[in-house]
């Protein structure tokens, strides 16, 4: 499919982490909206056929460049990239595993990076494209037991802006920070305890967060929303 550059509304967006969660969500909300979708995740995809998936690591390189091979010759280059691979940690950083802080920052941080590096380069030969990062109001929030993934979404933070930097006016890119969602994240989490119900603030749903992302790509091709923090209104952070 051939874009015009001026449309506010994208053809092709790659989901990392999109086979559940918020990045489920945000897949099939982008379905909904018309855009032809790719699913990349070492979860197997269970959704609409619509939706297509690849078996992606993103901490591995040759599977990157995998995924890049696959989609780039069954449909093109995508004119979204949207990174919400990522899992939380919650370990002391005097007791906790270093071998545990890497996998972590080689998910949410390298893993973030790779796909950049693959996929931004054809949106700014072409002259326009989305980037949309998944971070966290945890970015830059010191906490006890959160060091290790604060870090990682505090680095995410910068590399968002050092990217939006480079590729003006081509690339418009958005860091979006969601509070406390009710998905599987706190089950997943590395020596993590803590609960929806535990924290206590209410959550939001993996939807609402959705909702925020296709807000932002529906803007004029001339307005950037960059950073967008989005929470359960009891939240204090």
């Amino acid at each position: 499919m051939v874009k015009d550059p001026s449309s506010s509304t994208p053809s092709l967006a790659l989901v990392s982490g999109g086979a559940s969660g918020i990045g489920r969500a945000i897949a099939e909300k982008l379905a909904l909206a018309g855009i032809k979708v790719i699913v990349a995740d070492v979860v197997p995809w269970d959704g609409s056929a619509e939706i297509d998936h690849c078996l992606c690591d993103v901490t591995n390189p040759e599977d990157v460049d995998k995924l890049y091979n696959h989609i780039t010759q069954t449909h093109g280059h995508p004119d979204v990239l949207i990174c919400c691979a990522g899992r939380g940690i919650h370990e002391k950083l005097t007791e906790g595993d270093p071998a545990k802080w890497q996998a972590v920052l080689e998910l949410n941080l390298m893993g973030t990076l790779r796909l950049i590096r693959s996929f931004t380069p054809a949106m700014v030969e072409k002259g326009y494209g989305d980037v949309i990062i998944i971070s966290s109001v945890s970015a830059g929030q010191a906490y006890p037991y959160g060091g290790i993934y604060a870090a990682s979404k505090s680095a995410l933070n910068i590399i968002a802006e050092t990217l939006r930097q480079e590729t003006l006016p081509k690339l418009r890119v958005t860091t979006i920070a969601p509070g406390v969602t009710d998905t599987h994240f706190f089950e997943n989490t590395i020596s993590g305890y803590n609960t929806v119900e535990s924290i206590g603030y209410g959550a939001l749903s993996a939807d609402e967060v959705a909702e925020t992302v296709l807000f932002a790509l529906r803007q004029p091709r001339h307005v950037s929303l960059n950073h967008l923090t989005i929470r359960p209104t009891p939240q204090p952070f």
